[in-house]
């Protein structure tokens, strides 16, 4: 199978859980401003979590073009991301409606981890395909610190909330900033 129709169904399923994440949100019944203040932490958490959706998408895009076929490995690893994205939306219901309990920050940090887990996996069974390409090999390799650190920032930020809620808080909103830092260009791609 080639890597375009996993690509396409990768693409179609993170369009659905984006979809699913705005149904969550409901609007306030009475017209005014004050209607609209409880709705504020959703709000925020919901463009949090559509940052974080789109982070991954341009990844998940930007690592696929990397494929040289789908393979079984391929395949599975990228199931095992698509199962803990599929999830973010419920999350993000979740701590919309308790932004400072010690339970959905805990779920939702410890869900990014596996999403960080998964991305890893489908960058091992893509590096296993480019084993020879030295650009792909440098990609790889930042691609792989990336997720490292941000499953290991996501797993403390699961594990916190039950001393306070704002240091996990802090490391939801640092990480997907911290996607906007510019690459340094790699060594090993020289422009001719």
């Amino acid at each position: 199978m080639g890597s375009s129709r996993l690509e396409a169904f990768s693409d179609g399923v993170i369009a659905v859980i984006i979809t699913i994440m705005v149904l969550e949100l409901h609007a306030p019944h009475e017209p005014t401003f004050a209607a609209a203040l409880p709705a504020l932490p959703g709000l925020l958490v919901y463009a949090l979590s559509f940052l974080m959706v789109a982070i991954m998408w341009i990844n998940h895009h930007h690592l696929l073009h990397h494929a040289r076929e789908a393979s079984a490995g391929l395949i599975w690893s990228n199931m095992f991301l698509l199962f803990w994205m599929s999830l973010v939306p419920f999350d993000t219901a979740w701590l919309g409606e308790h932004p400072r309990a010690a339970a959905p920050i805990a779920i939702y940090g410890a869900d990014l981890a596996l999403c960080s887990i998964g991305f890893l996996l489908v960058q091992s069974a893509l590096a296993c395909q480019n084993r020879e390409d030295a650009e792909s090999i440098c990609f790889f390799g930042r691609i792989r610190i990336k997720a490292a650190v941000g499953m290991t920032l996501y797993a403390a930020a699961a594990l916190l909330p039950e001393w306070s809620p704002y240091p996990s808080l802090t490391i939801f909103v640092l990480i997907p900033l911290a996607y906007f830092w510019p690459d340094p260009k790699p060594a090993a791609v020289v422009e001719t």
